[in-house]
């Protein structure tokens, strides 16, 4: 007899529908299975039977083939596994067709015959067309996200199929206590002193606009990039699928409820390879870091001592908001737009000073400032010195202002942005700036002279007059942008070289 069962497979952050035919027959006792499965399904063979016979259910004594189709498409990963098990009870009469009807499954079996959760169950959720889904209880608030389907849980192999049979109910998703969600990142108000950055840092959240720390150790580089997350406003409901699927599809954790509906933050060690930042892998094609921070912050602590050839793959993904993974087997788009903000010392010792305090060679200030390329320089907003806190500020000075105060400020610019049909000033088009940000003609003047002394580059001149949009959001002009804003942009764009100067 054939039986057929409905399912997905995972494929980057992308679910690829699935349909688990199981035929048994006479012959020598056998369990085959093809249509291209990685080591994860072939191994379902052993999973399945011990589950099935550790649940009380029959193991047939016969020949069992399983075909994965299309068989043109690679399968990956155990969520196969129930699927496989409900099909081969159909298959042997143990289970009516009729019961299983217009009802997809996804779940990984144990020996004991537990259901396992598995990852990225919204990308698979959603490939599905029917009108019904069977997944471990675990993961039920997951497959709800998508809203499409009638979505039923499991704790058990045996649950399952006394609640197909009638003979038991479905299993309710677990309550889980919501403890609050805390401040991300932690409070701006306790930044002390630090007046220019922190408004770097409040430009930086309400335009978009990638941002560089430059400074030495102690500066507050890390505490002001770490609070930047805290200032973006919440996400709205498609960008929080958006994000919530990429972090399925990685296997990391969700908030209760499931759905990831503030910005993410991601902070990669300096070591960390090309492909666990950027995307991919031989056999499961993973998101990287960049997407695991879709709609958020990547942020890279101590940027120098990441390898160039890392820095560099991530030009493409700044200028596209996405990363094409191709490899032999598969090719992937992975959705990659980020606010990348990054800290790094002027030097390897970090002081970056004069004579006498530098303790670095001339080649070794050389190599290092060579591992951020120019092409990679010119795709930050503002690059910013950050110089350490003055003592009496640092000791005695107050406050200031807290991220709700600057958040509030930093969603009345993102609302004005959305007004001109973009996500954030960084997202207007080159074609539309003479409409959406039309310059005086002082701005015009210094834009100019600074374009003929070569000091401004092309994309740098259109990243300026995004940076002087939001500035002159935020000062309440949000028609002409003037001489002062466009100065400001200039201001918060340290050079090059005046960053290798200071070093």
């Amino acid at each position: 007899m054939i039986a057929t069962v409905p399912s997905a497979t995972l494929l980057g952050v992308e679910g690829r529908p699935v349909v688990v035919e199981v035929h048994v027959s006479n012959g020598l006792p056998g369990f085959t299975v093809v249509g291209l499965p990685d080591a994860a399904c072939r191994e379902s063979r052993d999973r399945v039977r011990a589950s099935l016979l550790s649940s009380g259910l029959p193991w047939p004594l016969k020949r069992v083939t399983v075909n994965l189709a299309p068989s043109g498409v690679r399968k990956g990963g155990p969520g196969l596994d129930l699927p496989i098990a409900i099909a081969l009870l159909v298959a042997n009469g143990d289970l009516a067709p009729e019961l299983v009807a217009n009802t997809a499954f996804v779940g990984e079996l144990g020996l004991d015959g537990s259901l396992r959760r598995v990852p990225g169950v919204v990308p698979l959720v959603d490939a599905l067309t029917t009108t019904a889904v069977v997944v471990p209880t675990t993961c039920m608030s997951e497959a709800a996200l998508v809203g499409r389907h009638s979505v039923r849980g499991g704790s058990s192999i045996r649950a399952v199929v006394d609640a197909l049979r009638g003979d038991g109910p479905w299993e309710r998703a677990p309550t889980v206590a919501d403890e609050g969600v805390p401040a991300p990142g932690g409070d701006l108000a306790d930044v002390r002193g630090q007046r220019f950055a922190r408004w770097a840092l409040e430009v930086a959240a309400a335009g978009a606009h990638h941002l560089l720390l430059t400074g030495p150790p102690g500066a507050g580089k890390t505490l002001l990039a770490r609070r930047l997350v805290g200032l973006l406003p919440p996400l709205t409901r498609a960008a929080a699928l958006e994000t919530t699927r990429v972090h399925s599809a990685a296997g990391l954790e969700l908030p209760v409820g499931g759905l990831v509906d503030r910005p993410p933050l991601r902070a990669p060690h300096h070591g960390a390879s090309p492909v666990s930042l950027i995307g991919g892998g031989s056999a499961w094609l993973r998101p990287g870091e960049i997407s695991m921070a879709h709609n958020g912050v990547l942020f890279l602590d101590e940027m120098g001592e990441f390898p160039a050839s890392v820095l560099d793959a991530l030009r493409q993904p700044l200028e596209d908001g996405a990363v094409r993974v191709c490899r032999a087997r598969a090719s992937v788009t992975l959705p990659a737009r980020f606010l990348l903000v990054a800290a790094m010392n002027p030097c390897p010792c970090g002081e970056g000073g004069p004579p006498g305090t530098c303790r670095c060679s001339e080649a070794a200030r050389a190599r290092y400032s060579r591992r951020l390329s120019g092409p990679l320089l010119d795709r930050f907003d503002l690059r910013v010195r950050v110089s350490r806190p003055d003592v009496a500020e640092l000791l005695r000075g107050p406050p200031g202002e807290g991220t709700e105060e600057v958040a509030a400020r930093v969603a009345a610019v993102r609302a004005q942005a959305a007004e001109r049909g973009v996500r954030a000033n960084a997202d207007l088009p080159a074609a539309g700036l003479d409409r959406e940000a039309p310059l005086t003609p002082a701005a015009w003047r210094v834009l100019e002279y600074r374009l003929r002394a070569g000091n401004l580059s092309a994309r740098g001149l259109h990243r300026v007059r995004r940076v002087a949009r939001t500035l002159a959001d935020l000062d309440g002009a949000p028609t002409v942008v003037g001489e002062e804003h466009v100065c400001g942009a200039l201001e918060l764009r340290t050079e090059p070289e005046a960053l290798e100067a200071a070093s």
